[in-house]
Parts: C-alpha cells; sequence; structure tokens
C-alpha cells in the first residue's frame, strides 16, 4: 500500500521515514518530494509498504505524531487522477 506523509520537516530524510515505518513492517520504498528548482525537499513523502494491515497499522500509528518538530499527516496515498486540459478547460486558449 502507498501511503502520503504530509506536513514534515523540511529535515526530515528517506532514512528517518524509513526508520518510523518499519516499526510497522516491511517498507519496500520511501520517496521525499523534492522541488525541481530549488532540489529542495516539498514537505511530504510517499512510503510503500508490503502489506496492507501494516500499512494501517502505520497510519493509525504516525498520524499526528511529532517527527522533527512537525506532526504528521499520514494516511492512504489516493491515485492520481486526470484532471484533464489544464488550461482552464479552454482548449483554444492560444489560437487567435
Amino acid at each position: 500500500m502507498n501511503i502520503y506523509i504530509g506536513n514534515m520537516s523540511y529535515d526530515t530524510t528517506e532514512d528517518h521515514l524509513r526508520q518510523a515505518f518499519e516499526a510497522f513492517g516491511e517498507v519496500t520504498s520511501v520517496r521525499v518530494i523534492m522541488d525541481r528548482d530549488s532540489g529542495r525537499p516539498k514537505g511530504f513523502a510517499f512510503v510503500e509498504m508490503s502489506g496492507q494491515e501494516e500499512a494501517t497499522a502505520a497510519i493509525t500509528g504516525l498520524n499526528g505524531k511529532e517527527v522533527n518538530g512537525r506532526e504528521l499527516n499520514v494516511n492512504e496515498a489516493k491515485p492520481k487522477t486526470d484532471s484533464g486540459n489544464r488550461n482552464g478547460g479552454n482548449r483554444y486558449r492560444n489560437s487567435y
């Protein structure tokens, strides 16, 4: 199961997250999302765990827990939806 972690301190590393989540089961991947322009963390991450029960236990156990001075927002990651057209719904925006 893929888990979203928000409200992270910019000092939180993949190792910090791996250690916290491994207390609940096997962690298959950890990704701290970085800003591509500045190279700094954006304050959220994704952790993937091998088992549904382990992931649910991690969400329950870590949501609201303080890590590096910030209370984490931890929940099941929702699949990214296709929002369709990104130019405000006007597909002919630059056609005049």
